[in-house]
């Protein structure tokens, strides 16, 4: 597998670097709280108490906290619920209060600001309300913030009244965003990377723009990290600390056992055989329940089941508007006795400590999930239960999920053609553009793997660097005359734009190869306008911008070197993604304890090193879970004809296969059998022997 992680010259580097190295068989145990001044662990309770309402730190929460507030960086690792959002918010608070004690960056706008960045929009815009609610000046940065709305950003962060900026990680390829946090006054205190599994390329979660963060915290020179996740094995944690240059003393973790939960899993042939089973669980547990499904219309059919044998359910997906999800949320944490069947979409963010039951009706994809997920009960400390059904209907469903992102090698070579033919041997500097959403279409290559592939070509082999991308369609509805407006860019602009009913749309292309305006100036012109109230500008149709770093391979042989690695990296990723899966069944139908084995995957044990909790389905029969499949299908020549028959491009064995395994990719999506008959009808087939 291909390392990504940043080389040391991209890498930070802080007091007291420590060269991780080897492979942990287990993470160690933590330090004591680092020395650190009494101010400032006394300024960091009384913030505690005064703004956050609570009387005391839990756990680790402290000693990570007093590491930060000594000017060092930090690795956190906390389960869900464990109150990570704390490590970082409470230091952002206490910067501003320990500066006016020491008489340091006492000037208008010199105290700096922390930034946040997580991939959870959502969550985002929950915590800043959230922090709103306190009286603590916070905001998202994001893509639906309007010009006013930015502006209003851009002017606390000038002025110091802004305490905590959230931004996801893709913002980092915004020149202007990365530019203006190494000039932000007073610097960035605290730089804090949510989610951090991100950044490892063994974490259930691997993005590629993660790796970006580091070099990002280099550039703008933030004066100290914080990484935070619930879920990191040994080697996860180590490709943390790895890229942040974060010695080991650096490291705070708390224990992934919870002993009020009680981890149960039954095993069935099909869901006919497992709903008697739920009902009966739901009927015995009364309490706030999470029941856990695949697919966004497997929350509605089974939420309507349950409601017509008389349980208060609902259900919630990503696909549900706004204001749907809104109020189920909020009837879900004023009720005490509501199920919810949802995609993993729900849970993120949701503060309520009395979930009495989070029950998985299918397999969740990997340790690291279920583990986050069951952590969602019982966080009031009451025993809670944990059940999880195992049916061989989910495994072939799991399989696809795990086999989506891979293309076939014929459409990356293709997609690497394309981009070289395209920009031929173009000088460093340069800058090429690549539209995502159409290369996605014509080389059958999902989102998801062709950001990667771009990332790796970045970080990997150095070809190119991701620059601020740009919207390719200009609109704007006329608020005020413009006529007066005499400049070149004006000009310009008004001989190619076009008046419709209501919007007048702009051609900027056009408009540059006819004037001699730049594409930069006809923008800011636009901006102007509409910073101005005089339009209301509206953008769409992003595209992705480059800037070429390398030159490109010089011969065919050069580029199906590159080829070949990346192709390896994809095949190891999604091999990675199926051995995930095998680790949830290990853990489900091994003959060991469940909380046991959950612990050790996390690099931890039971109190005492103890062998067994006691309360696991494991610990109370000391008998395996069996999974029950059902016998292997012999090859159905006649179906995989029909397959043919409906796919008449056969240039693409990866195509038919997922085709007949029932995986959705762009070019099935616009051969439009994804509601053929043919599609899927062979899922009970090994994929390898569709191939």
């Amino acid at each position: 597998m291909l390392n990504l992680l940043p080389t040391n010259g991209n890498s930070l580097k802080r007091k007291n670097d420590t060269e991780a190295s080897g492979e942990a068989k287990k993470l160690r145990t933590d330090p004591e709280v680092p020395t650190s001044s009494p101010e400032a662990r006394s300024t960091a309770n009384a913030v505690l108490r005064e703004r956050f309402g609570l009387n005391a730190f839990r756990l680790k929460q402290e000693a990570a906290i007093a590491r930060l507030l000594d000017g060092e960086s930090s690795v956190v690792v906390f389960p869900t619920g464990g109150g990570k959002s704390l490590c970082y918010q409470v230091p952002a608070l206490c910067f501003k209060i320990l500066d006016k004690e020491r008489g340091e960056r006492q000037g208008k706008g010199e105290q700096g600001i922390t930034l946040v960045v997580s991939p959870l929009i959502a969550l985002m815009k929950d915590q800043v309300d959230a922090l709103h609610r306190k009286g603590i000046s916070a905001a998202v940065m994001d893509s639906t913030k309007t010009k006013e709305e930015y502006l209003q950003t851009v002017d606390a962060m000038r002025n110091g009244t802004l305490d905590i900026l959230y931004c996801a990680p893709e913002r980092l390829n915004n020149e202007g965003f990365v530019a203006s946090m190494a000039n932000v006054p007073g610097g960035v205190r605290l730089l804090a990377v949510d989610e951090a599994h991100c950044i490892s390329e063994w974490g259930h979660s691997f993005r590629p723009d993660y790796l970006k963060v580091a070099r990002f915290a280099k550039e703008i020179q933030a004066e100290r990290v914080i990484c935070l996740t619930a879920t990191a094995t040994p080697s996860v944690a180590q490709d943390v600390c790895r890229a942040f240059d974060i010695p080991e003393e650096g490291l705070f973790r708390t224990s992934t056992y919870r002993s009020n939960l009680r981890l149960h899993a039954q095993s069935y042939l099909s869901k006919k055989d497992s709903y008697p089973k739920l009902r009966a669980f739901l009927k015995a547990y009364h309490g706030s329940t999470i029941i856990y499904v695949t697919q966004q219309k497997q929350t509605e059919e089974l939420a309507g089941q349950l409601r017509t044998h008389g349980f208060k359910a609902r259900h919630f997906h990503a696909g549900m508007d706004k204001i749907e999800k809104t109020h189920c949320q909020e009837a879900f944490m004023k009720a005490n006795d509501m199920i919810v069947v949802a995609t993993i979409a729900f849970g993120m963010g949701i503060d309520k400590a009395n979930i009495r039951s989070v029950v998985h009706y299918a397999a969740p994809s990997s340790l690291e999930s279920y583990s986050q997920e069951i952590g969602r009960a019982g966080r009031d400390g009451l025993e809670s239960q944990c059940m999880l059904y195992l049916c061989a209907d989910d495994l072939h469903l799991r399989e696809s999920f795990a086999r989506g992102d891979l293309p076939s090698k014929s459409s990356v070579r293709r997609l690497l053609q394309d981009v070289f033919k395209l920009h031929p041997s173009p000088a460093p500097e340069n800058h090429i553009e690549a539209n995502f959403n159409q290369q996605s279409r014509e080389f059958d290559i999902k989102a998801n793997a062709l950001g990667n592939i771009y990332a790796q070509l970045e970080l990997r082999f150095n070809l190119l660097r991701a620059t601020t991308p740009k919207y390719t369609k200009y609109s704007y509805k006329s608020l005020k005359n413009t006529e007066w407006d005499k400049s070149p860019a004006a000009s310009a602009l008004r001989k190619v734009t076009t008046k419709a009913r209501t919007l007048s749309h702009v051609d900027l292309d056009r408009a540059f190869q006819r004037t001699s305006v730049s594409r930069n100036d006809l923008v800011a012109k636009l901006n102007s306008w509409h910073d101005s109230h005089l339009i209301d500008l509206q953008t769409t149709g992003v595209v992705n911008v480059f800037r070429v770093m390398g030159k490109w391979p010089p011969s065919k042989a050069e580029a199906e070197k590159i080829v070949d690695e990346l192709y390896e990296d994809m095949e190891g990723r999604e091999q990675q993604e199926l051995n995930r899966m095998d680790q949830v069944m290990g853990l489900i139908t091994g003959e060991a304890c469940f909380a046991r084995s959950l612990a050790e995957h996390f690099g931890d044990s039971l109190p005492g090193n103890a062998q067994e909790c006691g309360h696991c389905t494991y610990c109370e029969t000391h008998t395996a879970v069996k999974q029950l499949v059902p016998p292997p299908r012999p090859w159905d020549a006649a179906a995989w004809n029909e397959v043919l028959a409906a796919c008449p491009d056969r240039d693409d064995p990866r195509y038919l296969a997922r085709v007949a395994f029932g995986i959705g990719s762009p070019r099935v999506t616009a051969a439009k059998l994804g509601k053929h008959a043919v599609f899927g009808s062979m899922e009970d087939h090994d994929f390898k022997v569709c191939i």
